[in-house]
């Protein structure tokens, strides 16, 4: 098979100083993002989020297929279908016992139930599809590489892009989340991924008063003198 044709790279590249201001002011405005579920119902440009799921698709991908299908949702009637049936799942979920003692302890500090309005309330709904596999030209069946990485990656660019437009969005995963295969018609080779509900934060929008772990609690650096040889650094 013939390799693709490649053209030059360019990237700006930073002198020190500027460099450092930069790399500062990012983490300063993406420390800023919350998982939003109170929000506004004022419209929301449909190329806008065109642009950001264009965004979403320049993340790296295995063997660049690309391997998802961003679903977009804003007629009302759907998105009450999504709603009725994410809560059913979530009423399960949470008052009928499905989800295990340590899970909803988890999720008590958020004060998060099985009553999902913002699936209504904003202008747009976002739904990801993870695509198992894809079809060649002959009809016959193509296989994709480390799709949920591949996928997950571009829902990160997905979710900073709406950050950075303004815009907010909540990581909604009900689960089980099957119904909305036959809900918007998507074919066997897909399955759901994450929900994104997007718009603008309600004017009286609250968000839980989080505090992120610290740089020493998500970064090791390991040098070649503090490795260990006796095969099994695990406490």
């Amino acid at each position: 098979m013939p390799r693709n044709p490649t053209v030059a790279f360019e990237l700006r590249r930073f002198a020190e100083a500027e460099l450092r201001e930069r790399a500062r002011l990012v983490f300063d405005e993406m420390d800023r993002r919350r998982s939003v579920r109170s929000f506004s119902a004022d419209p929301v440009p449909r190329e806008v989020i065109e642009d950001a799921i264009r965004a979403a698709s320049t993340a790296p991908s295995g063997a660049h297929r690309q391997p998802w299908t961003f679903v977009l949702v804003g007629d009302p009637e759907v998105k009450r279908r999504i709603r009725i049936a994410a809560e059913d799942e979530e009423r399960e979920n949470y008052a009928g016992g499905r989800l295990p003692p340590e899970w909803r302890e988890a999720l008590a500090p958020l004060g998060t139930d099985w009553r999902k309005p913002f699936l209504e309330t904003a202008p747009w709904i976002v739904v990801v599809f993870e695509q198992r596999y894809g079809w060649n030209g002959d009809g016959t069946r193509r296989h994709n590489y480390y799709v949920k990485e591949s996928v997950g990656i571009a829902c990160g660019l997905f979710i900073a892009t709406l950050h950075r437009l303004g815009l907010a969005t909540l990581t909604h995963t009900p689960s089980p989340m099957a119904f909305l295969s036959d809900l918007l018609g998507r074919p066997r080779n897909e399955r759901p991924f994450i929900v994104f509900p997007v718009g603008y934060p309600a004017d009286d929008c609250r968000v839980p008063e989080l505090v992120r772990k610290p740089l020493d609690e998500v970064m090791i650096e390991v040098r070649a003198g503090d490795l260990s040889h006796n095969g099994d650094n695990r406490p």
